[in-house]
């Protein structure tokens, strides 16, 4: 046989007839086929090509790590594992299931029984366990290993599909050799075949002389992970008939030019090769961002740059800074320097929602704009989330983007899709049809902004989790608004840290507002938990009180704490408590407004939010009062986002209105607009958001320091806190806001704010000084509540506790483990896992503590029964009219009117996520089932639930009355028709 440093030679001159007749690929249209020795080769090609041209430095150096012979090993095991992936294919059990290419099998000897005939004790013995245990064999039988030496390697092989076997799978199929090797006289021949195939491999791919050496070998869990991702990202490129035709081929190729043009054809980008910026921090920002003229580097950037360069090791750095202090901008800065300091190959920016992942793409895209690279470089950009599609900025990319053919081989034949199928893709993720942008391979794409559900399904025990793992292996991660998450999101962040720090992969966290105690969990939770003296040092953590704070840690390392000096510039807000009464709040806004000025109302609910804002617009008109909230469509929503910011935003970038005008908004006013205003009015809610809702106030210096460009009543900053029945001996919050929040959190907000509200100028809440003694206050394991609200708050903090309890038992039910020791293989990693975990609203209710949300697609049904979009959209970007146009039900409607109407996309509100009335909502719904709309053709509007407003835009759904309107949103109330008939028959 060749050794090692032969030259390769082609697995065909390797194998005899009966090896080569061994099938692979079957197109059942075209009866074309790919024999198996051709898919072996073109996978292994694949895997060497993606080592070289595709995987980041940082990957590439983990795997070396792990064996023997450093980057040259690691580059043999991806290629050969990819090489071998598919030896379960050479068994009577995958062998039967196309007759034709079995009987050709069957005249080289190797017989099997038909696919009936083996009936249903197939199932015992999938391609992908068949494999790992074939390989496992030749590697006993051949070469000396041992079951445990051999199964951290073969389960790459057993999980190629997404999911590596289970103890029980392994067992049943030692059991059923049958279906490995048909017993009989040609049993012999079926291994031989196999061992053949395996040996061709071993030779071919230059292993055979290192197994010796890997036999010693324990890799660890995170290398095993990597290795099945690669082996499933090599069999998915080279299971693309369009890259990798099957035979017999339109032009005939050698194997170097078979892969030379699919390579071509899929003219992948490769990773980010950062190069680490060289001068002060302050010409790295004026290069990097759009900074106003004169601008300088806030302290809290200059030493979060410093920080990182000063780190030895990939590690976490928590930015703990006010609102509108620039830690993005940091956390920018800080990602070019970790990523050309550790060989990350890209970024993924995580945040809480669609609107803060939207509002964080344009400003992605610009700073790669920004980033030098050679002539020519490209980079892969996504939007990770379930609408990005109908994002202008990330639809602009895609048409610039060739687009590419690709196989799903999870998926299913072309068919008439349900929208309550539970496997159903998220809309946006089928139109782009570009490798990276197909299911489940979006992440892999070097630049990614998302929600944060997409990082936390990397601690879900789902299928094909290791592809998620691999996304985010080769990145700089940074995740946004860390004080955003509660126990239940928590658990799986925590999880997910941990495996991020096993893959050595450097993560910046960003907060205004994180409490001590989750400072130290997350510095924990990334860098493992010390014992003894080094636990000391995170007690540092949580002791540490500065503000601006960045904390640092690396896996096994002591945490560094920075204290870098606040901005120059702060704000004294002064608080006062207001009677929740809406003439109260109208009568104190009529006279703070006497002489102009804009002011946010800040509501915790919707039914509040509309509800002051009728009662404002009755005292100030329509044109003066503006509604913001979560239940408009996706579009209305984004124009919503848009006026804000082109009404209240920054200085020399906003239309500021002349006259009084007032915003109502629920806590889409707490995240991602830079928006300003001269009054603050606002629920009672947890400390943390409270501040970031202070952070919209006096955002920006309007006539200097003195503020003489706002009304001069409202130069001075002050905050209404409202939502709250003062009067009683113990504040009492109104029920919506127990029902958000909780009355814990209520309590101990309103208790470490009490000695503020009413304070006046001598006790405002100095921001940013305020900001952490707040937080960490109320946050604390220990608390001194006021004189008299010793039981009330201790009452509320036994029910917390349960709660949290509740939600981290919960959500340990479908948690990844932590890794393993090191040789310990992944058998059985995601077992009782939950399937697929996509961007559907049940792969979302999996990692955030909520019932699934039900999402309609809202259009108008005319008087004459045709259904359209909704009449008052403005035209596209582009000057396309939008409203009105018609969605024919016997067709497929154009590509404007289909993707205007997804662009209508609504979350029904809470009422609609109980089982029984979604239920009844899905039926009714399904009723207006559009079999034209159904199929993949129309991947905008297939699957999806249609709800039809009439001509006054209202409807009736299970139960309820939903009234829309641009303005105002979805209003729901109890159908009035239903009552009227219950106390009739009453």
């Amino acid at each position: 046989m060749t050794g090692e440093g032969a030259a390769p030679v082609g697995l065909h001159a390797r194998l005899g007839g009966p090896a080569l007749s061994v099938w692979a690929k079957h197109e059942r249209d075209s009866d074309r086929w790919l024999p198996l020795w051709r898919h072996m080769e073109d996978s292994a090609a694949v895997a060497g090509r993606l080592w070289d041209e595709w995987l980041p430095l940082s990957v590439r150096r983990l795997i070396a790590g792990a064996l023997p012979g450093g980057e040259v090993d690691a580059r043999r095991l991806v290629v050969w594992l990819a090489g071998v992936h598919d030896i379960g294919k050479a068994t009577p059990a995958f062998a039967c299931q196309v007759e034709q290419l079995a009987q050709v099998m069957r005249g080289h000897g190797l017989e099997m029984r038909s696919r009936q005939a083996m009936g249903a004790d197939r199932r015992l013995a999938p391609h992908g366990l068949a494999g790992q245990v074939l390989l496992r064999e030749w590697l006993e039988e051949r070469h000396g290993w041992t079951v445990k030496q051999a199964g951290q390697f073969t389960v790459a092989v057993g999980g190629h599909h997404g999911v590596p076997p289970e103890h029980g799978q392994i067992q049943a199929l030692d059991g059923h050799l049958h279906l490995l090797r048909t017993h009989g006289s040609s049993q012999v021949l079926w291994k031989r075949v196999q061992e053949e195939l395996l040996d061709a491999c071993a030779d071919e791919f230059g292993v055979r002389q290192r197994l010796g050496a890997w036999q010693a070998v324990k890799l660890p869990q995170p290398v095993q992970v990597l290795l099945s991702a690669l082996v499933i990202v090599s069999d998915w490129i080279a299971s693309n008939p369009d890259l990798f035709p099957y035979f017999p081929e339109d032009v005939p190729r050698t194997g170097p030019e078979r892969i030379a043009a699919a390579w071509r054809g899929l003219d992948l980008p490769g990773p980010w090769h950062a190069k680490e910026p060289v001068g002060n921090v302050q010409e790295l920002f004026a290069s990097r961002f759009d900074l106003p003229p004169g601008a300088k580097v806030r302290p809290v950037q200059e030493a979060a740059v410093e920080l990182a360069r000063s780190m030895d090791e990939p590690g976490l750095m928590a930015i703990e800074a006010p609102m509108g202090d620039g830690k993005t901008e940091a956390a920018l800065a800080a990602v070019e320097v970790l990523a050309s300091r550790f060989g990350s190959g890209g970024v993924f920016f995580a945040l809480p929602t669609m609107a803060t992942g939207n509002a964080m793409f344009p400003r992605l895209l610009d700073w790669l704009d920004r980033l030098p690279a050679p002539e020519g470089t490209r980079y892969s950009v996504q939007l990770a989330h379930s609408k990005a599609a109908l994002n202008d900025d990330f639809a602009d990319l895609m048409g610039k983007g060739r687009r590419i053919a690709a196989v799903d081989l999870d998926g299913s034949e072309e068919r008439e899709w349900r929208p309550t199928s539970r496997n159903r893709f998220a809309a946006a993720e089928l139109v782009a049809h570009a490798w990276l942008r197909g299911r489940k391979k979006a992440m892999l794409s070097s630049f990614v902004a998302g929600t944060v559900d997409q990082l936390l399904f990397a601690g879900l025990k789902s299928r094909h989790l290791a592809m998620r793992h691999l996304a985010i292996a080769g990145k700089v991660v940074v995740i946004d608004e860390a004080h955003a998450y509660d126990t239940y999101m928590s658990a799986y962040l925590d999880r997910v840290l941990s495996w991020l720090g096993a893959y050595r992969v450097p993560v910046v966290v960003l907060s205004a507002t994180l409490p001590a105690g989750r400072r130290r969990e997350l510095a924990e939770a990334y860098a493992g938990k010390a014992a003894g003296e080094a636990a000391a040092s995170f007690d540092a953590v949580a002791q540490a009180d500065g503000y601006p704070l960045l904390t640092a840690v690396t896996p096994g390392g002591e945490p560094v704490i920075r204290c870098p000096a606040a901005s120059a510039r702060g704000t004294d807000v002064e608080l006062e408590r207001l009677d929740d009464d809406m003439d109260i709040l109208a009568d104190r806004l009529e006279r703070e407004l006497a002489k102009g000025g804009c002011v946010l109302v800040v509501r915790n609910t919707v039914r509040r939010v509309l509800e002051a804002a009728a009662a404002l617009r009755e005292r100030f008109g329509e044109a003066h009062v503006t509604v913001a909230h979560s239940c408009f469509i996706d579009v209305d929503r984004a124009a919503k986002d848009a006026g804000l910011l082109k009404s209240f935003g920054p200085p020399g970038k906003a239309d500021r209105p002349q006259a009084a005008h007032i915003v109502v908004a629920s806590q889409v006013a707490e995240q991602s607009l830079d928006v300003d205003f001269d009054l603050l009015v606002t629920d009672l809610a947890p400390i943390d958001l409270l501040l970031q809702r202070m952070g919209r106030l006096h955002r920006h210096l309007r006539g200097g320091e003195k503020q003489t460009d706002r009304p001069e009543p409202l130069r001075q900053a002050r905050c209404l806190v409202t939502g709250v029945d003062w009067s009683a001996p113990v504040p009492v919050p109104v029920r919506g806001s127990l029902a958000v929040y909780g009355v814990h959190a209520l309590l101990r907000s309103a208790a470490v704010l009490l000695p503020h509200l009413g304070g006046g100028p001598e006790r405002p809440v100095r921001l940013p000084a305020d900001i952490s003694p707040l937080v960490q206050r109320a946050y604390a394991d220990e608390f001194d509540g006021p004189v008299g609200w010793a039981e009330a708050l201790e009452a509320a903090r036994a029910r917390h506790e349960e709660h949290r309890a509740d939600q981290a038992e919960r959500a340990a039910t479908f948690r990844l483990d932590a890794a393993a020791r090191p040789g310990r293989p992944l058998f059985g990693w995601v077992a009782a896992g939950v399937g697929d975990a996509d961007d559907t609203r049940q792969g979302r209710a999996q990692v955030r503590d909520s019932r699934e949300s039900l999402e309609v697609v809202v259009v108008q049904r005319r008087a004459d029964s045709t259904l359209a979009t909704v009449p008052w959209l403005a035209p596209d970007s582009k000057g396309h009219p939008r409203a009105g146009l018609p969605l024919p039900t016997d067709q497929v409607p154009t590509a404007l009117a289909a993707r205007t109407a997804a662009s209508c996309g609504l979350r029904l509100p809470i009422q609609f996520s109980y089982a029984d009335v979604m239920d009844r909502a899905i039926d009714e719904l399904e009723e207006l089932h559009i079999h034209a709309w159904q199929m993949r053709g129309s991947h905008w509007l297939a699957g999806q639930l249609i709800l039809p407003l009439d001509e006054d835009c209202q409807t009736h759904l299970a139960g309820f009355r939903l009234r829309y309107s641009p303005s105002d949103g979805l209003e729901v109330t109890r159908d009035e028709r239903l009552e009227g008939s219950a106390a009739r028959s009453g």
